[in-house]
C-alpha cells in the first residue's frame, strides 16, 4: 500500500533502549515534513480535514509522538530537549538530512527546542496555536483545565496533578472526541463551533485514544514539562524561519503569552488567525503553503 492510500506505522528503538513510535502518509521519498501534535497527542493524529493537500504538494509526512504518550515509552523526569534528541535520531533512521517542520498546541515548544539544537536539520518552522511560557496574570479567562494544570504543575504536586487530570483521562479515554469536549466546555465561542464540525471530530478520534490508552503518568509528564522546563531551550541560539498562526480568542494558550516569546525568538513572525481560537486552524493549506515558501 503506498502511502497516498493510507498509513504507515514505524518503530524505533532509541539508544537508552526506550521505543518512539511513529507515522507517514503522504509521497514516498517526498519532502519531508515532520508533524508534532498537540497535547495530549499521538503518531495518529494526522492533520484532519483533507489528507490529499500532503501529496499533492509532493510531501513526506511524519508525525511523531512524545514519550510517554501511545506507542512511545515513558522518560521520568523529562524535559523538551529529550525529545529534540529523539527527533534527531528519527531523522537519521529515516535517512532524512532536512525537513520542515511544524508544531501545534502542546507540540511548539518542540518544535522550538528541536530547531535550537538541531536548526541544521530544519528548512523552516511553523507552529499553530502554540502553548507559551504562562505567568499568573495570563491565567485570567483560560480554560479551567489549563488554568488549574498550570497552577498544580508549577507547584510540584504530583499527586493532586494525577487526582485534577484523572476525571479528564477516563472522559477522554471513553469517548475521545466527547470527553474533549466537555474537558473545554469553556473554551471561546470560535472553539465550540469548531468542536461541532465532524470533520474535526473525525481527524481527532483515533489519535486522542491511542494518545492516552493506558498513559495517564505520560499527560501528567507533559503537563509538568510544559510548564516548568522552558530555560530548557536556548532561543537566542535559533536560526530557523519560524512562523507562529495564532488567534486572539485563544482561551487555552493566551495570546499574551505568544506575543512575549515571539519577541524573544530571532527573526520568528506572529501572524493573527482572525476569528478563531484554539481548534479551528486544522493547518490549512494557506498555512502549509506558507511554510512551503520558506525553505
Amino acid at each position: 500500500m503506498g502511502f497516498e492510500d493510507g498509513v504507515n506505522e514505524g518503530r524505533l528503538t532509541l539508544p537508552d533502549g526506550r521505543t518512539m513510535a511513529w507515522t507517514e502518509h503522504g509521497v514516498p521519498n517526498g519532502m519531508p515534513l515532520l508533524r508534532l501534535p498537540g497535547t495530549p497527542g499521538s503518531r495518529w493524529m494526522l492533520g484532519g480535514g483533507d489528507r490529499s493537500r500532503f501529496p499533492r504538494r509532493g510531501l513526506r509526512v511524519v508525525t511523531t509522538e512524545r514519550p510517554g504518550f501511545g506507542a512511545s515509552t515513558r522518560l521520568p523526569g523529562r524535559g523538551l530537549n529529550e525529545h529534540a534528541d529523539d527527533l534527531a535520531v528519527l531523522l537519521d533512521h529515516l535517512d532524512i538530512e532536512r525537513t520542515y517542520i511544524t508544531g501545534n498546541s502542546g507540540g511548539a515548544p518542540y518544535v522550538l527546542a528541536f530547531i535550537a539544537r538541531h536548526g541544521d536539520r530544519t528548512r523552516a518552522a511553523t507552529v499553530e496555536v502554540g502553548a507559551a511560557p504562562t505567568e499568573e496574570s495570563d491565567t485570567v479567562g483560560m480554560v479551567e483545565i489549563n488554568r488549574r494544570g498550570w497552577e498544580l504543575a508549577r507547584s510540584g504536586d504530583r499527586e493532586a496533578m494525577r487526582e485534577f487530570i484523572r476525571p479528564y483521562y477516563d472522559a477522554i479515554v471513553a469517548d475521545p472526541v466527547a470527553g474533549l469536549m466537555a474537558a473545554v466546555a469553556d473554551a471561546s465561542d470560535e472553539d465550540r463551533a469548531a468542536m461541532q464540525d465532524e470533520e474535526w471530530q473525525a481527524g481527532i478520534a483515533k489519535g486522542l485514544f491511542e494518545a492516552l490508552n493506558g498513559n495517564l503518568e505520560g499527560w501528567i509528564d507533559e503537563s509538568i514539562a510544559i510548564e516548568t522546563r522552558w530555560d530548557d531551550i536556548d532561543l537566542a541560539a535559533i536560526a530557523t524561519s519560524v512562523t507562529w498562526w495564532h488567534g486572539r480568542s485563544d482561551a487555552l494558550s493566551p495570546f499574551a503569552t505568544v506575543e512575549r516569546l515571539i519577541a524573544r525568538i530571532p527573526g520568528a513572525v506572529l501572524r493573527e488567525l482572525d476569528g478563531e481560537g484554539h481548534m479551528g486552524s486544522a493547518f490549512d493549506e494557506q498555512i502549509l503553503d506558507e511554510l512551503l515558501s520558506r525553505g
